[in-house]
């Protein structure tokens, strides 16, 4: 009885540490995509230096997880008790570590209201100033998305730093309408629109478009992160009843 109930152990430990090997293997993909993602994403993420090392964060903790659930099924299936041991070790600290950044992300959420992006974009934004990673960041989102401000051109109007260095233009040149949205994209009117004519501007807030485009993703995401931490959690307790259990 008791070697029936430790091969089921050794087997539910192999399932739940591949897993763990997909599971890494999904983020090592996501990350990369991220990173070399060619549709103007790639520059948003290198402008951004918290982005970028939220990037590869991810891509070292799937590349973690990858190793740690080949690992463990190996042990698994070795019945080996280092191996076992080593696991539990390393995908409790994993596990600790993704609870902590969901509390933190669940703590600071309210960073990322309307009114703090408004705020932001009206006290540093420059325009065309590619040397400013403020501005090099918006641009590329405005352009990527197809929008104009947090909430709309008339962000612009009260943005200091914008209206002192472009006083002719009504709006940036990132809100004017592209042939083809992307920066490579010939405008349909460029003069029009600075002039402040809204018919070649991009009308729509990025706030509304980007949480639009994002929204169902932001579901998925947490979905996969309960997932994948219910699936560490039993993971941890199979590794413990298999290594107990080997003599």
């Amino acid at each position: 009885m008791e070697g029936d109930c430790l091969s089921c152990m050794k087997y539910l430990m192999f399932v739940f540490n591949f897993f763990i090997f997909l599971g890494g293997a999904c983020l090592l993909g996501v990350g990369i995509w991220v990173i070399v993602d060619p549709t103007g994403f790639r520059e948003i993420v290198a402008a951004n230096p918290l982005l970028f090392t939220g990037a590869y964060i991810m891509l070292a903790m799937g590349a973690m997880l990858f190793l740690l659930g080949f690992l463990g099924c190996c042990g698994a299936v070795r019945e080996n008790k280092c191996l076992l041991l080593f696991f539990f070790m390393f995908i409790l600290l994993i596990f600790l570590a993704e609870l902590s950044a969901a509390i933190l992300a669940f703590i600071f959420r309210e960073n990322l209201t309307r009114e703090f992006f408004t705020k932001e974009l009206k006290k540093h934004y420059q325009g065309n100033n590619e040397t400013d990673v403020f501005s090099s960041t918006w641009n590329s989102v405005m352009i990527t998305f197809g929008c104009c401000g947090v909430n709309g051109p008339e962000d612009f109007e009260k943005t200091p730093h914008f209206r002192l260095l472009h006083s002719d233009d009504v709006v940036p040149e990132a809100c004017c309408q592209r042939e083809l949205q992307s920066r490579d994209g010939a405008f349909v009117s460029k003069e029009d629109c600075l002039m402040g004519r809204d018919m070649y501007q991009n009308r729509q807030g990025c706030y509304t478009v980007i949480l639009n485009s994002f929204e169902t993703y932001v579901y998925l995401a947490g979905a996969l992160a309960i997932g994948v931490l219910a699936i560490e959690l039993f993971a941890m307790i199979f590794a413990m009843c298999l290594f107990r259990g080997i003599q």
